[in-house]
């Protein structure tokens, strides 16, 4: 994997664009997500000079979705993604830990700009603690 700053020219903190595009409440038809239209909303976010998108492992259908009208569509040099690891709704350390690769398949993103340990507060953050997550995403950031 490679880091994001080594080739997109919109990087933190630079010149990029301070307006994020999250994908945790999209559009649906009939209950499925309205790709057709994701797709426009991806196309005119970025054709007006913003480049940063962010997921998470237990945003249903997100990751797919930035997959398919993302990912499959644009350089990957032409945007920034942030995905959040949800370690406290797995039941072990290795189910937490393969979060990670598994956001990763699911985007298709070759590598993560940013990685955030999500909703952290009260008896969340003790499961990034006992786990060892903090060592486990420094490692990671280490191997790009």
């Amino acid at each position: 994997m490679k880091r994001s700053t080594d080739s997109c020219p919109g990087t933190f903190p630079g010149n990029a664009r301070k307006l994020g595009f999250g994908f945790m409440r999209l559009p649906k038809i009939g209950g499925k997500i309205n790709l057709p239209l994701v797709e426009r909303m991806v196309d005119l976010f970025l054709a007006n000079g913003f480049s940063y998108f962010d997921t998470a492992y237990n945003y249903e259908g997100s990751e797919d979705a930035l997959r398919r009208t993302l990912t499959d569509r644009h350089p990957r040099s032409s945007w920034l993604l942030a995905d959040k690891m949800c370690a406290w709704q797995e039941k072990s350390r290795e189910n937490a830990q393969e979060q990670f690769d598994i956001s990763l398949a699911r985007t298709g993103a070759e590598y993560f700009d940013f990685y955030l340990l999500h909703a952290l507060g009260h008896s969340r953050t003790q499961v990034f603690e006992t786990w060892g997550i903090w060592d486990f995403c420094r490692k990671k950031w280490t191997m790009v």
